[in-house]
């Protein structure tokens, strides 16, 4: 059987870095419904290699690849009680689990991403899958 070259331009390629995983990030942020980012209200989106020990400690995850993405910050019933010195809102996007998963599955990186955003919004505020599956079905 006659095989063809598949490496396209992919033979000088890199992985994506911290910052172009942030900037998938935040166009994919831009492009999620603005009643959906209206819950969030000012976010800071962030990529890291892997969560912190403490992170990973604490949500009893067996390794730092089970965790593709985090949201830390305050819940919509929690806003009206401001407190000084506190935190925006955050998520937190792994890169190497991120990266790991991408490579296993057939999902496009920015489809991913997207993915992620959406639940780790989603499940803070309580929104059930289903929603969440609508939400992201809405994305352009």
């Amino acid at each position: 059987m006659a095989r063809s070259n598949q490496t396209a331009d992919w033979a000088n390629r890199l992985s994506p870095a911290l910052s172009e995983i942030e900037s998938l990030a935040i166009e994919a942020y831009a492009h999620l419904p603005e009643d959906f980012r209206a819950l969030c209200m000012d976010i800071t989106i962030q990529v890291s290699e892997f969560p912190d020990d403490q992170i990973v400690e604490d949500m009893g995850l067996e390794s730092p690849f089970d965790l593709l993405g985090l949201f830390e910050g305050r819940g919509i019933g929690e806003r009206f009680s401001l407190q000084t010195g506190e935190k925006p809102n955050t998520i937190t996007i792994y890169r190497r689990a991120v990266l790991d998963y991408w490579a296993e599955y057939e999902e496009a990186l920015g489809d991913i991403v997207t993915h992620i955003l959406i639940h780790e919004i989603g499940h803070h505020f309580g929104l059930s899958d289903e929603d969440m599956d609508r939400i992201e079905a809405s994305v352009e």
